[in-house]
């Protein structure tokens, strides 16, 4: 798709990977996601990804009343598209994970294009010993015997459920078979054009961050969507910040936040997921690209407006 000349910066909170021993700056209760979400869209961010957190154990949750709390609570405090995962955590039914987006109905969702190995358990090392709650050591190490579930029919169903209510998808491909099955969506009539795709590299179970792989990946998406799609990038841990800056080279969007990476350069942690995003306004603007406003990030991916949400 044509390039508007801005570039769309996500920050992504929290998620689910993380635990609260990796970093005393991880937001991992209601009212610190909030904070540090409404400080990431005053830096730059025109959309933030969310996920929710239980405010006493900071386990990720699908509890309707924290996530009511948390979207609520940025509403008032922000105009940033608000984006709702639908992958929860590898460890939640689709059933939670689409219990609080059908009922919030979103502008934007999350929506995974394929079941994967998904393994968090080798961070585990760094941290034995130290872990501040008893449910970290035991979230992560099963992460190598499961499986990050995203069937056909699971798809359909958040396609077919969430879009009835208006909502539009930032469509997540770990490696190059989920563009596939996103062309399988598209093919079938199931995703309405144009669309958002966030290509994802050096996650422990899909496509590694490296610099061809991400060529591939786009030259694939062009093969397969023409000019029918805007793109981002999403790059775990120290090669958020490169591959981030590469896909903006490349006419590309995105993706930053504590949900993908702890740290803010070699050996230093993030404070904050603001210092991430005005990480990488600098290094936009450098390069002399215009950082696109929360209406702008609406208009360019065709969304239904703030006002059209149900909460």
């Amino acid at each position: 798709m044509a390039s508007s000349g801005k570039v769309i910066i996500t920050c992504a909170i929290t998620g689910a990977t993380h635990t609260p021993t990796m970093s005393p700056h991880l937001p991992v209760t209601p009212s610190a996601i909030i904070e540090q979400a409404a400080a990431a869209a005053e830096a730059g961010a025109a959309i933030l990804h969310l996920h929710a957190r239980d405010a006493a154990t900071s386990r990720p949750t699908g509890d309707l009343d924290t996530w009511f709390h948390i979207l609520r609570g940025l509403k008032q405090r922000t105009g940033a598209v608000l984006n709702m995962t639908t992958g929860g955590s590898t460890f939640m039914s689709i059933e939670d994970r689409l219990k609080a987006p059908l009922a919030a109905r979103p502008e934007l969702c999350s929506c995974n294009m394929g079941s994967m190995n998904f393994g968090t358990y080798t961070m585990i090392p760094k941290y034995r010993g130290r872990w501040q709650h008893d449910w970290e050591e035991e979230y992560l190490e099963a992460s190598r015997g499961a499986i990050f579930r995203n069937t056909f029919a699971d798809i359909e169903t958040i396609l077919h459920r969430l879009g009835d209510a208006g909502t539009r998808f930032e469509f997540e491909c770990y490696d190059v078979g989920h563009l596939y099955n996103l062309a399988h969506m598209v093919d079938r009539g199931l995703v309405k054009l144009p669309m958002f795709v966030q290509l994802i590299v050096g996650t422990l179970g899909g496509i590694g961050a490296d610099p061809e792989n991400l060529v591939f990946m786009k030259r694939t998406a062009d093969k397969l969507f023409g000019d029918r799609y805007r793109w981002s990038v999403l790059a775990g841990g120290r090669h958020q910040m490169n591959m981030a800056t590469m896909a903006a080279t490349m006419g590309g969007n995105v993706r930053v936040g504590m949900e993908d990476s702890l740290y803010a350069g070699k050996g230093r942690m993030a404070t904050s997921n603001a210092e991430q995003v005005r990480m990488i306004r600098g290094i936009l603007e450098q390069l002399s690209l215009e950082i696109a406003t929360p209406d702008e990030a609406r208009e360019m991916l065709g969304l239904k407006g703030g006002d059209q949400v149900g909460f």
